[in-house]
């Protein structure tokens, strides 16, 4: 009886403290919160201008790497997940693209972004893939030619 008496107790202590501290947050953010910081290793060429040419670091939450603009594009990558879009996803196949062409430059990214693996490669070889990589600035330096 004394058991349960002291249950009662811890139950009703720890059910007033986690009122007072607010309500748990959902799990998906427990796992966001849980997981390891966003870490992508960005490379580019062929931009046509040596400046935006490289290898770049990019980390998030917090902010770091050598990348040149890395608060802002920490910043891009929170909206597009606050939006739910994989910003790394490729562009559908079946989907009609307008044939320009956007220039030579390529990009490579790699790493962890939102606790998945992430491995995308970026052309601007049509208006799908343009758009595509313009979505992504200032993460992929601007390219437009």
């Amino acid at each position: 009886m004394l058991r349960l008496a002291a249950f009662a107790v811890t139950s009703a202590l720890a059910a007033s403290a986690a009122t007072a501290a607010g309500p748990l947050p959902p799990l998906s953010t427990l796992g966001r919160l849980l997981a390891a910081p966003d870490r992508l290793t960005i490379t580019v060429s062929a931009t046509g201008n040596p400046r935006a040419n490289g290898e770049y670091l990019l980390e998030c939450n917090p902010v770091g790497g050598n990348h040149p603009e890395a608060e802002r594009a920490c910043d891009r990558l929170d909206i597009l997940a606050k939006q739910d879009k994989d910003p790394f996803a490729p562009t559908a196949k079946r989907q009609i693209c307008t044939m320009q062409d956007g220039g030579p430059a390529t990009a490579h990214v790699t790493g962890t972004w939102q606790g998945h693996k992430v491995d995308a490669t970026f052309r601007r070889t049509n208006g799908c893939e343009i758009a595509r990589w313009n979505n992504l600035e200032p993460v992929l330096p601007g390219g437009r030619s």
